[in-house]
């Protein structure tokens, strides 16, 4: 069973537009090449059919995670995020001790990380961290290569 994620309104439609879409256009071009496919011939030796058959059944491994995941998120509303403590959904900027600089951060869902783009995970190493921290707040997080160290310094919403 998947472990139930926190995810804000908005990310909640984009899951089901991306089940939407696996379902009524990925699903069905699937099947259509795994149809083509057969068409070459023996499938004993159709490499073809092989790999349109691998593409459908992650497809379908796809849509199946994708349903579970909706099943059970925890749908928080935009009205539901406060600044005044991290949760998901919210930009949190933070000073690195070790780096001596500010980075923000946005905590998503682990569906929606985007380290390109600073979304972190709430149940990444730093994420777990900040949840529940308020702005002022020291906190110090094992990381993979030691101990890093952050001061809270302001908790914003942001569009998604």
């Amino acid at each position: 069973m998947a472990k139930q994620i926190v995810v804000t309104e908005s990310s909640f439609k984009k899951l089901q537009e991306e089940l939407d879409y696996l379902k009524n256009v990925k699903r069905k071009e699937a099947a259509e090449n795994v149809g083509i496919a057969r068409s070459f011939g023996d499938l004993s030796e159709n490499s073809e059919y092989d790999e349109a058959k691998n593409e459908q059944a992650k497809i379908e491994a796809q849509i199946a995670d994708l349903e579970e995941t909706i099943a059970t998120a925890r749908v928080i509303g935009d009205h539901e995020i406060q600044t005044d403590v991290v949760s998901v959904g919210v930009s949190v900027l933070i000073y690195d001790f070790e780096f001596e600089e500010e980075v923000e951060y946005t905590l998503v869902s682990s569906r929606e990380v985007d380290p390109l783009n600073n979304k972190i995970s709430d149940q990444s190493p730093i994420g777990k961290a900040l949840i529940g921290a308020k702005v002022g707040d020291t906190i110090t997080v094992e990381v993979p290569d030691g101990t890093a160290k952050f001061e809270i310094r302001s908790i914003e919403k942001k569009a998604h």
